[in-house]
């Protein structure tokens, strides 16, 4: 896959609902093509066959003023290298996972690649490369050095099949290929070589792609419903719903969300860990979830505390779920402060937090959010209505998945700068990053 070269093809809606109505205040915002150039690097998660994230594929795009990459291959290979190394952090965009990213010819002939650390990257071969002896040689002093190497959307029967021999991993775009190209395609790899399926857009592919000789794949397959059932929640996961409901409630005071949290033990451990961690910097130890409360806010701790009870309500899912749902709650609420209060914008978090909650509850969204306290207009954007909390979620979910067209689109619609959707998804990462580090949410 390029980076940005061509946009992901994935709806950006969550649900089959279309409730659309007419909302007046849904106009453009002028785009000020002199804005201050943002970084846009998202990334794209590959999962095992486990449903568990081996890295993810960083995504690239020259600055908000741009409606596709434009740039050279090598620009955008070597500013999303920069970007991804200097301006964010390798850590907060891959979560310590391995990071794929795009090398042009020119990269790989020149020594700029290596200055990357070989454990926590994979060097990703584009398919507009020209193969020749040259590329050989790169390729195969870089393997000395310790890096992997992928093959991007491979087709057999191209200068590429020499480079077999040097690779790690295979990957190939299932969109465009068939199930006999694959076929052939694992026949002529050889066995130490990892196939990886890219665009994977649904259950059924991913479980036909790991019946047949698959082990890792790239897609938002696991963002969708397998199928919705009237099966009956669990105790567990029906303490956690309601867990979800109560904390949510406008009414809920300190003392209740008190004796929700301290309930729950391994609930009442992530809060205390967190509020204890060295992110924070309090002095004294917390000793009481009411402390917790008192010295970090009422919203804070709803909030943290909103994070697990999804978590918990996710059991025998992909942990990916929570991790894409925390990234969607955060950047929305940032991106909601930018033209409203802190207070108004703190219903933003739960709107991303609950986009995926047909996917985690395996019920229809409308059926997802019966119990649950929302504003009708969050929970109207949520069942698809286009309104100004839509948009802001339509902008999070196609910036995620490199969509850079769309997420402009609609984030002007809500009135919010271009370069607002960078900064907020950039911050959101590392507000992730550090809550799952300090509440082992991942673990």
């Amino acid at each position: 896959m390029r980076i940005a070269a061509r946009t992901l093809n994935f709806p950006p809606q969550l649900t089959n609902n279309d409730h659309r109505v007419h909302d007046p205040w849904l106009k453009p915002a002028t785009v000020n093509s002199d804005s201050r150039e943002g970084v846009y690097v998202a990334r794209q998660p590959i999962l095992n066959g486990a449903g568990q994230v081996f890295g993810y594929e960083l995504l690239y795009r020259a600055g908000a003023e741009a409606s596709t990459c434009v740039a050279p291959t090598d620009l955008a290979a070597s500013r999303v290298l920069n970007d991804a190394v200097l301006s964010l952090g390798l850590d907060n965009l891959t979560s310590g996972k391995r990071a794929f990213m795009n090398l042009s010819r020119t990269l790989l002939l020149s020594d700029y690649a290596t200055l990357l650390p070989s454990k926590s990257v994979v060097l990703e071969v584009l398919e507009t490369v020209e193969v020749d002896d040259m590329i050989v040689k790169a390729i195969r002093t870089l393997r000395g050095k310790g890096y992997s190497v992928a093959l991007d959307d491979f087709v057999l029967g191209t200068p590429a099949d020499v480079l077999l021999p040097y690779v790690n991993f295979v990957k190939v775009d299932v969109l465009s290929t068939t199930a006999a190209d694959r076929a052939a395609i694992r026949k002529a790899v050889p066995s130490p070589v990892t196939l990886l399926g890219e665009k994977v857009e649904s259950a059924e592919m991913f479980e036909e792609l790991r019946q047949s000789g698959f082990h890792l794949f790239q897609g938002y397959f696991f963002c969708r419903p397998k199928m919705f059932t009237a099966g009956a929640l669990s105790a567990r996961r029906m303490a956690y719903a309601q867990l979800l409901t109560a904390l949510n409630n406008d009414n809920v005071t300190v003392s209740r969300v008190e004796d929700l949290i301290k309930h729950d033990a391994s609930l009442s451990y992530r809060v205390l860990r967190c509020v204890n961690s060295a992110a924070y910097g309090i002095r004294r130890q917390i000793q009481s979830i009411r402390q917790a409360v008192v010295m970090l806010g009422l919203d804070q701790v709803r909030k943290w505390a909103s994070v697990w009870a999804l978590a918990g309500l996710n059991e025998g899912s992909s942990a990916e779920l929570v991790t894409v749902a925390i990234l969607r709650a955060r950047s929305c609420e940032l991106l909601a402060q930018t033209i409203m209060s802190r207070e108004e914008a703190a219903e933003y978090f739960l709107l991303g937090l609950s986009s995926l909650l047909d996917v985690i509850l395996q019920k229809p969204m409308e059926e997802a959010l019966d119990d649950l306290p929302l504003p009708d207009t969050i929970r109207g954007a949520l069942l698809g209505q286009q309104n100004r909390p839509r948009a802001i979620l339509d902008a999070v979910i196609t910036y995620e998945r490199g969509q850079w067209d769309e997420a402009t689109r609609h984030v002007a619609l809500a009135n919010i700068p271009p370069e607002s959707l960078p900064m907020a998804y950039a911050d959101a990462l590392k507000w992730a990053r550090e809550l799952t580090a300090t509440s082992r949410l991942a673990a």
